[in-house]
Order: structure tokens, then C-alpha cells, then sequence
């Protein structure tokens, strides 16, 4: 039995210079992969790569800035949304990630789309309509005439659908677009078109007896649009003291030239009850008043609208 000990010993010996002897190179390695983990605090973000096999870093933060460190911190210039991609290399080559960012997301970014989008946001008319929305008097807390307004109604009611068709695109660079689709019509006051040359432009005065009609309106070629998101409003109201109304701390959106957004009337300034990522409830007013020439032009009625995102 003592014999076989030499042997046992040598043989072990061996095996373990063979196991630890393998050349490293021969090994599969993992494969090379990447994920984004980040935090967001205003406009500051912290990145980190969470990787295997990752020799290098590359990131792209969607704003026209890089960074090669592993982990960075970034703070954007202005809120928006912006697409940040990490690409790393390693033993097994080069694999990408990316993640969608919502950064400081103010009213004139969810407004606007923020400086990412290209073609501006555009909106358009809920038919769909909240439980705010509502046709009211133009007085200080907005008293309900009718509402709030069932689904399609300008459709289903007034058989004015088109209404809803129409679309509105605000740009971050304060540009604005119009788009008024086939009929070449906007929705607006019916004493507001009589007033203006007699009615000779309207298409469809359904909403007749309710103020409301469609008529025709070239859209402002080069227009702009100014928001405020809080200022002191007035505005004409026949249900002010001295014929005027005054909203404290309220958003606005008012316009250049002849544009307005969503209901053309004297009034063209408007105020922004409410806004997020995909829908705003705009305030409008109206001036109903033709049967008394002493107030003509001075609002009577608001329409208080919800609008959604197109696309």
C-alpha cells in the first residue's frame, strides 16, 4: 500500500497543472451585452451602462452631445424628450441600447413637443369631449348653458363633424401651422362671419341657434404663436363690470395676424385650462350678441374644448 502513494500524488499533480495550464483563449466568453439604467432630476440625468463584456462605452444623449465615460451625468439644455443610446464593444463585438426620455417636461414642451420634434405637435378637436367640456357663459366662473357635452355632439347634433377634422401645429421655435383640410372651413361665430362680410363665407350654419357655424378661412402663411403660462387675461364679457372680465394667473395662447386655434371670433386669445402629454382643455370665447348692436363684438358665451394629440 505504500507504494501506490508516489503515484496517487503524481498523478494528481498532473492533473491540476493540465487544469490550471488551459489557455485562457479558449474559453467562450459571455457575450457582450448592454443595458440603460438612468435617473432623471429636472434637467440633470445620471447614467449608468449596466454590461458584460464591455471594453468601451459610447453614449449619444439626443441632443447633439456624447460622452465615452461608463457612467455619466448629463443635464440637457432645455426639457424635452430626447432618445439616448449607449453603445458598447467588447470580446464578442458591439451591441446598442437605447431609452426614451422625458426631461422637465414644462407646458411649452408638452405644448409643443419640445425641441426633438421636428414637425412640431399637432392637435385637433376631441370629439370624444371630457366631462369639462362645456358652451357657457362668458361670465367669471364660466356657468354652464349646455354641458357637459356629449360624445360627437357638433357631429351627431349639428351635423358638423368636420369640426373635428381640423388640425393645429405648434412648433418649439414659436412657429404655428393651420391645416383646414377639404372643405377649406373653420369653426367659428356666426356673428362673427356676419360682421365680417355679411356670411358670405360661411359653408355650414347648422349650429345656427346656438352661434356656431363653419366658413371659409385661408390659413396665415409664416404665422406664429406667443404662450404665456401665467399672466393676468382680460376680455371683453357682457358679464363684466364696465363690460370686461380679468383671470388672474391663467395660461394663455395667443396668436399672429388673423390665426387663432380651434374657434375663430373677435376674441383670438385664449386661455389654457389644462394641458399634459396628450390632450389641453382650451377656453374660447364667443360674441353672441347680434340682436343688440350695443354689444356686438363684446364676448357673451365661452366654449370650453378638450384637444388631443394627432397620431
Amino acid at each position: 500500500m505504500e507504494k501506490t502513494r508516489p503515484f496517487l500524488f503524481i498523478s494528481c499533480l498532473l492533473l491540476a497543472l493540465l487544469f490550471f495550464s488551459c489557455d485562457d483563449s479558449e474559453k467562450p466568453d459571455l457575450p457582450t451585452s448592454a443595458i440603460i439604467h438612468y435617473s432623471v432630476a429636472d434637467k440633470k440625468v445620471a447614467f449608468t451602462a449596466l454590461t458584460t463584456n464591455a471594453d468601451s462605452y459610447s453614449w449619444d444623449f439626443g441632443d447633439g452631445q456624447t460622452s465615452t465615460d461608463p457612467n455619466p451625468v448629463h443635464e440637457y439644455e432645455t426639457g424635452g424628450y430626447y432618445k439616448a443610446t449607449l453603445t458598447v464593444s467588447g470580446g464578442t463585438g458591439s451591441v446598442s441600447d437605447e431609452a426614451d426620455l422625458a426631461v422637465a417636461l414644462t407646458p411649452y414642451v408638452l405644448l409643443t413637443g419640445g425641441p426633438t420634434a421636428e414637425s412640431g405637435k399637432t392637435w385637433k378637436l376631441s370629439a370624444a369631449h371630457s366631462d369639462k367640456d362645456i358652451f357657457a357663459n362668458a361670465d367669471a366662473d364660466f356657468s354652464i348653458v349646455n354641458g357637459p357635452l356629449q360624445q360627437g355632439i357638433f357631429d351627431l347634433a349639428l351635423g358638423m363633424g368636420e369640426v373635428y377634422t381640423d388640425e393645429f401645429t405648434f412648433h418649439f421655435d414659436g412657429t404655428y401651422e393651420h391645416d383646414v383640410k377639404d372643405d377649406g372651413a373653420a369653426f367659428g361665430g356666426l356673428v362673427y362671419q356676419l360682421i365680417l362680410n355679411g356670411g358670405a363665407d360661411i359653408v355650414n350654419d347648422n349650429g345656427k341657434d346656438f352661434g356656431l357655424c363653419t366658413a371659409k378661412y385661408t390659413p396665415e402663411s409664416g404665422a406664429t404663436f406667443t404662450y404665456v403660462e401665467q399672466e393676468d387675461f382680460t376680455v371683453s364679457s357682457v358679464h363684466g363690470p364696465g363690460g370686461s372680465l380679468t383671470f388672474s394667473g391663467v395660461s394663455t395662447l395667443d396668436f399672429s395676424g388673423t390665426e387663432f386655434v380651434g374657434f375663430r371670433d373677435f376674441q383670438r386669445k385664449v386661455m389654457v385650462q389644462e394641458i399634459t402629454d396628450s390632450s389641453m382643455r382650451i377656453v374660447m370665447f364667443m360674441a353672441g350678441g347680434f340682436e343688440d348692436p350695443a354689444i356686438i363684438g363684446i364676448n357673451t358665451h365661452a366654449l370650453i374644448l378638450t384637444f388631443e394629440v394627432v397620431g
